[in-house]
């Protein structure tokens, strides 16, 4: 079966935000052009009306001014009471301070009855008065369309050195259409009037479609013609202005157009329609750019979001996965509220009781294990006790019958008596281990704990000192009685200092064992020693039936499980602590004589007692045999 594929949630939410955030920037992006765009082609359209109407509003002014001049000229030129001088310094004055002025001629129904050029500029043009006149003649002023209100303009370049209009204007004596003024003037005023906008691009044209004046001036003609758009007539009346939009030369224009309503004159102000819309396009880079960074800022918003939720989830997948591998002990960290919190909150719940319950299942599995274990010494136990019992009643007889021939000061006394008690002690040994296979409880009588701590001591002080072990005891007088069998603890006692002996393995060391009263009334047995000590990992598992750390043949591990099993039957407990400085203590807690455990004496047999020997010294004792 192919795998699925399988994507990150982060991921799925990263491209749904992603999505989302892109659908509506690129909607409000749309919108916003749309209603730019439109708006903007409203503001243009007025825009590039007003710029003509203003324009056509500047040229009259200034046609009017220059006609209004030639007015004042007419008036100079016709001043018979004027003397010939003053009127000649008139004309000279007139001249300065109409700087764009080149020439004038005074007509009279056609004929030329005055004239005034400046013959400096026309030299400098490489013109002649003749060129002048000679231009005129071949096409003269339409006289007869001009009104006694109004004036003429037309294009009368005849150099590119030297760009000139003719303004014909009646004469000012009598308003005689017949008598008029044609003034050539430069076109420097209007070409201003072109080249003044930075965005527009302005044009001047007289009533026969030819430019007056332009933005960039093209020297290599001297009478352009001006392409008016499609429906539009040079002269007509466009006094409230008039846009459109057309083509010209394969660009699309956006135009305005206003006449003078003088001279026939026109002001045309053309911008592209890209240019028009350069805001538009500008707004619309800014949009895309905002979309961008809206973009990150959504796409980073969306990561630390989605990581925000995932993350826990993925904590929680692993915690899962170390749960599944038996690991209880584990926490997921609880960083939210929501719903997330409150699933981690619950998985460490789970945990919690998950490790209670494995522990409890440990400590079942473990007694169940222990009480196996004990079973199978018992039966082990019962076997090798029947075989021994025969053998120790034999040497017993053999010793107590030596004792009667003996008498007691002879130096066998003593050690026939000894071997009579250790084998007594042995029989009730090997009677308290097929009692213990037959699950029978010993004996348990009040009883003073130092007499028993002294005879053991006596028992293995020899054996000690053999392998350099210094076995000392503080015993604390006149601790209260408990309730115990004093054969079974010798036993315990035994084992454990016999176990801290072996633990040595020969290397000089010291043995010590105290005992003192706990505040409940009982009694607390210390066996400690400064051997290597007893390793961490090994302390769970030291009393239990057959486990031993000695080499095979050498212990059979049933020593320590034997002193734990009665422990147990005398009501108490074992524990195993690190010395100070190094070794093991064995520490032996009995509970007081009221709060031992009640026994049954018609069930256990009688232990015989051991004879003790007590001690009043209330110092620390050392025993040597």
């Amino acid at each position: 079966m192919k795998p699925k594929l399988s994507f990150p949630l982060r991921l799925r939410i990263l491209a749904t935000l992603l999505l989302l955030v892109t659908t509506v920037v690129s909607l409000i992006t749309f919108v916003m052009a749309n209603l730019f765009h439109d708006d903007k082609k409203t503001y243009i359209n007025d825009l590039t009306s007003i710029v003509a109407l203003s324009t056509a509003e500047e040229c009259r002014s200034l046609l009017n001014g220059y006609s209004e001049k030639l007015r004042i000229f007419g008036q100079i030129v016709h001043g018979t009471s004027l003397p010939r001088q003053r009127r000649d310094a008139l004309l000279e004055e007139f001249f300065k301070d109409f700087r764009d002025l080149v020439g004038i001629i005074v007509y009279d129904r056609g004929t030329e009855i005055a004239s005034v050029l400046d013959s400096n500029v026309l030299d400098q043009a490489d013109l002649t008065s003749e060129d002048v006149r000679r231009s005129l003649e071949e096409s003269p002023p339409p006289f007869d369309r001009l009104t006694a209100d109004d004036f003429l303009v037309e294009n009368s370049t005849l150099s590119p050195k030297l760009r000139t209009l003719n303004l014909v204007v009646p004469s000012a004596q009598d308003g005689s259409p017949g008598q008029v003024i044609l003034g050539i003037i430069r076109l420097d005023g209007l070409q201003r009037l072109a080249m003044r906008s930075g965005v527009f691009r302005v044009f001047l044209v007289d009533s026969h479609g030819i430019l007056l004046a332009e933005p960039s001036v093209d020297m290599s003609q001297t009478r352009k013609l001006f392409r008016l758009p499609a429906g539009l007539d040079a002269g007509g009346g466009y006094s409230a202005g008039m846009t459109l939009e057309y083509d010209r030369d394969g660009t699309r224009m956006m135009g305005g157009y206003a006449s003078t309503d003088t001279g026939g004159v026109i002001a045309a102000v053309e911008i592209p329609v890209a240019a028009a819309y350069i805001a538009s396009r500008e707004i619309l880079n800014r949009l895309l750019l905002l979309a961008l960074c809206l973009l990150i800022l959504a796409a980073l918003t969306g990561q630390l979001g989605s990581l925000r939720i995932t993350r826990p989830i993925e904590k929680l997948v692993a915690a899962t996965q170390q749960v599944g591998k038996g690991r209880f002990d584990i926490s997921v960290p609880v960083q939210s509220g929501d719903e997330i919190g409150k699933l981690s909150n619950s998985f460490n719940q789970m945990a919690r009781e998950l490790k209670t319950r494995d522990q409890a299942l440990n400590e079942a599995q473990a007694q169940l294990i222990q009480s196996e274990k004990l079973a199978a010494f018992g039966q082990l136990g019962a076997g090798v006790a029947h075989e021994v019992k025969n053998p120790l009643a034999g040497i017993l007889g053999c010793a107590q019958l030596c004792l009667r021939k003996v008498g007691e000061s002879s130096p066998m006394h003593r050690n026939l008596a000894l071997i009579e008690k250790e084998t007594k002690r042995c029989k009730t040994i090997v009677e308290n281990l097929l009692r213990f296979a037959r699950q029978e409880k010993a004996l348990l009588e009040p009883i003073e704990v130092n007499p028993v701590i002294e005879d053991a001591m006596s028992i293995v002080n020899h054996q000690l000192e053999l392998n350099n072990v210094k076995l000392s005891a503080d015993l604390e007088p006149d601790l209260p009685k408990i309730k115990g069998t004093a054969n079974q603890l010798q036993q315990v006692l035994l084992n454990l200092i016999m176990n801290a002996q072996q633990a040595m393995d020969g290397a000089a060391g010291n043995v010590l064992v105290t005992t003192r009263a706990t505040q409940d009334g009982g009694i607390e047995i210390r066996v400690q020693d400064d051997g290597p000590g007893i390793p961490n990992e090994i302390k769970d598992k030291i009393l239990e039936p057959f486990f031993t750390t000695k080499p095979g043949g050498k212990g059979t591990g049933l020593g320590l499980s034997v002193s734990y099993g009665i422990i147990t039957d005398h009501g108490g407990t074992i524990s195993i602590r690190d010395s100070p400085g190094g070794g093991a203590t064995f520490i032996l807690l009995f509970p007081p004589l009221e709060k031992a455990p009640v026994q049954d004496s018609s069930t256990s047999p009688s232990a015989a007692r051991p004879e003790v020997k007590r001690r009043t010294s209330s110092s620390a004792q050392e025993v040597h045999g």
